[in-house]
């Protein structure tokens, strides 16, 4: 059976894959029929109504879902369709209360035109009173007209009337006032990286998590994607190279843990701790369903890994009898990190860690410039699922989602990087696109790990 998504007409390179997400999770075959980036409108293919529901009740892009009663490319065509698909249904709805309204995208109708149009379809013949509030079917037609800005992309003429009609009864509305539930504006605890509540509860939903799974972010910070992962039902743990970052500064209080109590998922959180990729406590076993993380880029300060800086010795600081590292507040020594080992060092931490089908989705900077080019990381037991871009001014990132292949199975990597780790002992030395792209312009920046020469 045919249905009319409704998107939120923003993040176009998200929707698509986010839905294929939640069918997968859902347990239902979905058919995407006809997807327009610049539409907010998609016609999909799902076995039932039920199906139709459990999809759009876990989307945060969708707005809404509709049974599809109709399309054309102007009223004509509408009406020949409404006929062709549901007259047979006419009588189902015939004494119902019921609502008729009129909806459009980049356009606009008076209310005497929408009379006209609700008008038109008296055809169908129902009887039942007109409820306007809360009635007990919804049936919209929809209007779709070419905006400005697909105009100013593709240079597409715009005319004044739709490029597309559909007739359609609601089914159900999605979980998207669930954002507005996690706005980082109302979060107890956060940072100036934490990431935004819309992004992190989609990032969870490219992962699959849910109720049974254990969801792990390795550069875990405020908790973003933890929480986000707990909100639809996951186990989540997390880790962070500086412990700080999720113990906040409140003396006797886990900042990190202010979140879960605040959104009523305690039961959901597993532990924090410290550390990072390349020293991880976890255990070499695939135990994980799910990693989601945003990975530090390196830009305002450059990586680091724990572990001493080459060629310099470990020194055993002992104070008052205690080893240093023993007491509270002790900070590890940290050395830099090269931005491609970062990438690959996830990746295979995802192959060893994730159950087979298990999902790892990660956020990746690249830039706009056409003349430099950033791979996409790949790994042979790893398949790439969707890549998803968020535009900036100068710069994107792109939200990479993988499938942990199940033994015996590969995938093509031949169009993976052929190049080596960058080589170097500086921030800028071992990052590509911290040196590539976001110093571009502004000199030789002078940090931690990069000294001058006269």
């Amino acid at each position: 059976m045919d249905y009319l998504v409704r998107f939120a007409q923003l993040h176009e390179t998200f929707r698509r894959p986010e839905i294929e997400a939640c069918a997968t999770i859902a347990g239902v075959d979905i058919e995407i029929i006809t997807y327009n980036e610049y539409s907010p409108y998609c016609v999909v293919r799902l076995p039932d109504e039920a199906a139709a529901r459990a999809v759009a009740k876990r989307s945060i892009l969708i707005k809404d879902i509709f049974e599809l009663w109709g399309e054309g490319t102007n009223y004509e065509e509408l009406h020949a369709d409404v006929h062709r698909r549901t007259q047979h249904r006419w009588d189902d709805y015939n004494a119902v209360p019921f609502k008729f309204t009129v909806d459009y995208f980049a356009g606009t109708r008076s209310q005497v035109k929408k009379g006209e149009i609700i008008r038109s379809f008296s055809y169908m013949g129902f009887k039942g009173p007109i409820r306007l509030t809360n009635p007990d079917e919804e049936f919209f037609v929809m209007e779709e007209y070419i905006d400005d800005y697909e105009v100013s992309v593709t240079g597409v003429s715009r005319t004044e009337d739709p490029r597309k009609i559909y007739l359609s009864r609601k089914i159900a509305d999605s979980c998207r006032e669930d954002v507005l539930k996690y706005d980082l504006k109302k979060r107890r605890y956060i940072s100036t990286t934490s990431m935004d509540a819309e992004l992190s509860l989609i990032t969870a939903n490219m992962a699959l998590a849910a109720p049974g799974k254990l969801f792990f972010d390795p550069f875990v910070g405020t908790g973003s994607f933890i929480v986000a992962a707990s909100h639809f039902g996951a186990l989540t743990l997390g880790a962070d190279i500086d412990g700080r970052s999720f113990r906040g500064k409140e003396i006797g209080k886990l900042g990190i843990y202010e979140n879960f109590d605040q959104y009523g998922l305690k039961s959901k959180f597993v532990d924090t701790f410290t550390s990072d990729l390349t020293n991880t406590p976890l255990r070499r076993t695939a135990v994980l369903d799910g990693i989601v993380c945003d990975p530090p880029y390196g830009v305002r300060e450059g990586l680091r890994v724990l572990g001493n800086r080459k060629g310099k010795p470990a020194v055993n600081v002992i104070i008052d009898g205690v080893p240093a590292y023993l007491r509270p507040g002790f900070v590890p020594p940290k050395k830099p990190y090269g931005f491609e080992a970062l990438q690959n060092d996830v990746l295979n931490f995802a192959v060893r860690s994730l159950v087979p089908n298990g999902r790892l989705s990660m956020w990746m900077p690249t830039t706009n410039d056409e003349k430099t080019e950033f791979p996409v990381p790949m790994h042979q037991n790893l398949e790439i699922v969707s890549i998803s871009v968020q535009h900036f001014n100068t710069w994107s990132r792109r939200l990479i989602t993988y499938r942990r292949l199940p033994e015996g199975q590969l995938s093509d990597i031949t169009l993976a990087r052929k190049k080596i780790d960058d080589q170097g002992t500086s921030a800028d030395d071992l990052n590509a696109f911290r040196r590539m792209h976001m110093l571009r312009g502004h000199g030789t920046r002078v940090g931690k790990d990069q000294k001058t020469t006269e």
